[in-house]
């Protein structure tokens, strides 16, 4: 067999799963018919879940000029009046870094396939495009027609279709998407200011919800601002997307000789998830999956995190450490996280898009009373769900992320856990667990255990051998307590298998996690 893998695309979901795959080792193939990185944003924002990830590709310090943390979002009514404040959890962060980000989408694509370079097991074919694919019980063939109009094949176990919006592999599949009732016509426009300009725009994120244009302002890095219009009845995307309307749109904020238009493009926002993730050996993510309308920023993190779903159950069952029903958790994981995050930014976007004034009064009296009970807001955080159903124990805290402190290692090297761990699974002991050594004694006797790529981390105040951590504000303490846990079971993409509070609880979780590997 050629690869493990073929990804076809090779957009910032199609790179990322490639980059973990390489991570993991698994011989991948990566085919995309552009030859370069598209040159204009689109996503402009992703969570902490995703610089999670983008950390543990080695990628934090090489995006650093192209994000900068999300700033919270004011709603607005038609008479200025805040009606709702989003806004980000404060420090100490959950998972080792800031809750939101904006990024500007090119120079980040080109940090993610740069990172490629470096995997030995990745092979990238730029130019290429996917014609047809032959599936059998054990592996998938794919026809390719190059960049030189020259046909070719390669084989691999699995084939990942990271082939956006439009997959054609879906198409030709004929595989249905689920219509969430959601579809409007927006505009996106994306400016440079110039020097000196722009001291007088909105220093947060607005979205602007007036029944006469519902509108959009975002924050973007250095110069980098976004405005989103809906597009009314009598407006064709045509006519609206032209300089001049676009200088009249924004001239309520900025004068035209105070920017540069960089994009603008109409879209219809969607709210679509397929029906069947897996077709044999193929499966789908990113937006090949799933679309979500804009208005939650979660649009690209739904993809990053089919990418962190998936790659870790392909390796360990291509290293025979997994039986393959392994994989027939992913759609029961993640599509029932995409849809509940899909149904909140709908809500969200069906509250910005009122245009109907009555409703939108109604809208003003209910939100201004709910703020009134809250003023501080709600914290975007608390919208995105855990796990409920999959490769995870049936109590909790199964499901939820697996927070990420700072720590000290015997060594006396300080860092956030994850750059001390990797993507492996993690058996986490509290510092209050008084059979810590009964516990590994015994883990030493499965041979199943041995096997898998499973790193120990046992909290205490003053490390002195390895898989020893001290960390530093409490924040992994404090959230095993509340959860009245001792030993945590974690799995490659940060979320918690099972958790456990005495030592036969530990064993039971960790033998319930190798039986249902076997199974």
């Amino acid at each position: 067999m050629d690869y493990d893998l073929i990804i076809v695309g090779m957009g910032p979901v199609g790179a990322t799963a490639a980059s973990l795959a390489g991570q993991w080792g698994l011989r991948t193939l990566v085919l995309d018919k552009s030859e370069t990185v598209y040159q204009n944003p689109r996503a402009m924002g992703f969570d902490h879940e995703v610089m999670r990830t983008f950390d543990n590709l080695g990628l934090a310090d090489d995006i650093a000029a192209h994000v900068m943390p999300y700033r919270a979002s004011h709603y607005l009514n038609s008479e200025g009046t805040l009606i709702r404040r989003i806004d980000a959890a404060k420090p100490p962060y959950a998972l080792g870094w800031a809750p939101n980000y904006v990024f500007s989408q090119p120079p980040v694509e080109r940090a993610l396939r740069a990172r490629l370079q470096c995997s030995e097991s990745v092979e990238i074919l730029l130019g290429q495009e996917v014609t047809a694919i032959e599936q059998s019980e054990q592996s998938s063939l794919v026809h390719i027609r190059g960049k030189d109009g020259i046909d070719f094949k390669a084989r691999a176990a699995y084939v990942l279709a990271c082939d956006g919006g439009t997959s054609p592999i879906r198409t030709n599949l004929q595989l249905n998407m689920e219509d969430l009732a959601f579809d409007e016509p927006w505009l996106v426009v994306d400016v440079l200011l110039k020097e000196g300009a722009g001291a007088t725009l909105p220093e947060t994120n607005v979205q602007y919800c007036e029944p006469s244009r519902p509108s959009t302002f975002v924050v973007g890095p250095g110069r980098h601002r976004r405005w989103e219009f809906m597009i009314k009845d009598d407006e064709t995307p045509t006519d609206i997307v032209h300089p001049e309307s676009i200088q009249r749109l924004i001239s309520r904020w900025l004068p035209a000789e105070d920017y540069e238009i960089w994009r603008a493009s109409t879209y219809r926002f969607h709210a679509l998830i397929l029906e069947r993730w897996r077709v044999g050996n193929i499966f789908f993510l990113g937006d090949a999956a799933h679309m979500t309308p804009p208005f939650l920023a979660q649009g690209m993190c739904q993809g990053i995190r089919d990418a962190m779903n998936l790659i870790w159950k392909l390796a360990l069952v291509r290293r025979g450490l997994s039986s393959s029903s392994l994989l027939d958790s992913y759609q029961p994981e993640r599509a029932p996280h995409v849809r509940r995050t899909t149904e909140v930014a709908k809500e969200f976007g069906q509250t910005i898009c009122e245009r109907d004034t009555a409703r939108a009064a109604e809208r003003d009296i209910r939100l201004l009373e709910s703020l009134k009970a809250s003023p501080a807001g709600t914290i975007r955080q608390s919208l995105i769900p855990g796990l409920k159903s999959g490769f995870i124990d049936s109590r909790a805290p199964a499901g939820e992320l697996f927070p990420q402190p700072r720590v000290t290692d015997h060594h006396g090297s300080e860092n956030l856990l994850d750059r001390f761990t990797g993507q492996s699974l993690r058996l986490v002991i509290g510092e209050d667990f008084a059979q810590t050594e009964e516990l590994l004694a015994a883990l030493d006797d499965k041979p199943d255990w041995r096997g898998l790529p499973v790193r120990v981390v046992q909290l205490t105040e003053n490390p002195k051998q390895e898989n020893q951590y001290r960390e530093h504000d409490a924040l992994l303490e404090q959230w095993m307590a509340l959860r009245n846990c001792q030993v945590l079971l974690v799995r490659p993409d940060h979320y918690v298998y099972g958790g456990a509070n005495n030592l036969q609880g530990a064993l039971d979780l960790i033998t319930h996690c190798l039986d249902r590997l076997k199974s």
